[in-house]
């Protein structure tokens, strides 16, 4: 008999603050994403701290109070790892290190992990490397506090380099050698683009988990890793999809999300390549997320940042499925209408009058619904980028409607 395997999460705690920029709503929707993000990384989420503050103390991100409060709730529950939702310089992780004795980490060192445990090949995997490593050098100091750091002047000249000084060589030295391993791949990998000739190059881009790679996987009859977890797919994946007679190359990348560390945009800019390149977005949201505005908006600063905003782009909102709009009771007269109580048919409306009818698609990939609209509409767009490029194709490629009564005669 097959013994059913038994999953041990982490416990975990999770902590953030309040402040001017930052209102509690506000707090509520990123330690919703921290505690997604936990789950995903192997930990269960027991408990939430939060403190109204101007900004965050410098010494221990959170008032002595707070701290003072979290490690009574550690000690007596048995809590092993405390996440902050913000990144704790390399001072506030020692001190909190010390304080609460336990494993202290914040949203990057997360993402960093669930990065570490996602990466594939071995391209993702020195990408992954690079960035932790980045991450790593200025925090070396916490991580040596058994060892008395050299003091300098007279009488406390030491026989050479102190262990922490070594090991911050071998941390540069290894951010050297990857930096120089990723421009090889990236050589190697611009020869492959440049080797599949004049192709029109279509990106998936979004969020995080909202459903690129089933959309990949239903029009490209691929098999594509999916899971309903934060970053299942980190690898860019590239496959050649044909609707009705016209061929392009579909890309699914990696998912962006809010407060994405630094280290990881820079290192993982090669990866976006093929967004750069792609001569189509399709920007895919998950409507029935409450803040899909919000993941709209990280996404279009991300593309900003790797100069793709202006290209061809379809905004494709995906899981129509799941989405249940908030509603208000005939009698009430006191709630009033948010953007959350919008139906699906005002959304339509709000989204085709923003980015233009023939931009928008509404579809549930998993349901495979809208999906004969989506293949039109993609097919549209292909087709008018070929023929830009190769004017001389246009008879080969009809109107998709054409295209569709020649298939049924």
């Amino acid at each position: 008999m097959i013994e059913k395997e038994k999953i041990n999460f982490e416990k975990t705690v999770i902590a953030g603050v309040i402040t001017q920029e930052q209102n509690e709503d506000k707090l509520q929707e990123y330690l919703d994403e921290l505690e997604f993000l936990t789950y995903t990384a192997g930990g269960e989420v027991v408990k939430r701290f939060s403190q109204k503050m101007e900004r965050p103390n410098p010494k221990t991100f959170l008032g002595t109070g707070k701290i003072e409060e979290i490690q009574l709730y550690i000690n007596e529950h048995d809590v092993k790892t405390v996440i902050f939702d913000d990144e704790l310089s390399p001072a506030q992780q020692k001190n909190l290190n010390r304080i609460l004795e336990c494993k202290v980490l914040d949203r990057t060192n997360l993402i960093l992990d669930i990065f570490a445990q996602r990466a594939e090949t071995s391209y993702a995997r020195t990408q992954v490397e690079l960035a932790q490593c980045q991450y790593l050098l200025p925090r070396l100091s916490g991580m040596w506090t058994h060892l008395e750091r050299q003091r300098g002047g007279i009488g406390m000249r030491g026989p050479g380099e102190t262990e922490i000084e070594t090991d911050r060589r071998i941390v540069r030295d290894r951010i050297a050698l990857l930096k120089e391993k990723i421009k090889t791949i990236d050589r190697q990998m611009s020869v492959q683009r440049s080797n599949r000739g004049a192709m029109v190059r279509v990106a998936l881009v979004g969020y995080t988990n909202v459903g690129k790679s089933t959309l990949m996987n239903v029009i490209s009859k691929s098999e594509v890793f999916v899971e309903n977890k934060l970053f299942a797919t980190l690898d860019t994946t590239v496959r050649k999809v044909v609707i009705k007679n016209l061929p392009f190359l579909l890309s699914d990348t990696v998912g962006f999300i809010r407060k994405l560390p630094t280290q990881l945009i820079e290192s993982f800019k090669s990866t976006l390549d093929e967004v750069r390149e792609a001569d189509l977005l399709l920007h895919v949201v998950d409507i029935s997320h409450p803040d899909f505005e919000d993941h709209i908006h990280s996404v279009n600063n991300i593309l900003q940042d790797i100069d793709s905003m202006n290209k061809p782009t379809i905004m494709v909102f995906n899981k129509i499925d799941a989405y249940k709009p908030l509603t208000i009771d005939s009698d009430d007269l006191v709630t009033e209408k948010t953007p959350r109580h919008n139906t699906l048919e005002e959304w339509k409306a709000t989204w085709m009058a923003n980015v233009g009818e023939k931009n928008a698609l509404f579809i549930s990939a998993i349901n495979k619904e809208n999906m004969e609209e989506f293949r039109e509409k993609v097919y549209e767009a292909v087709r008018e980028i070929h023929i830009t490029r190769f004017p001389y194709n246009n008879f080969l490629y009809p109107d998709y409607k054409d295209n569709l009564s020649e298939d049924k005669e």
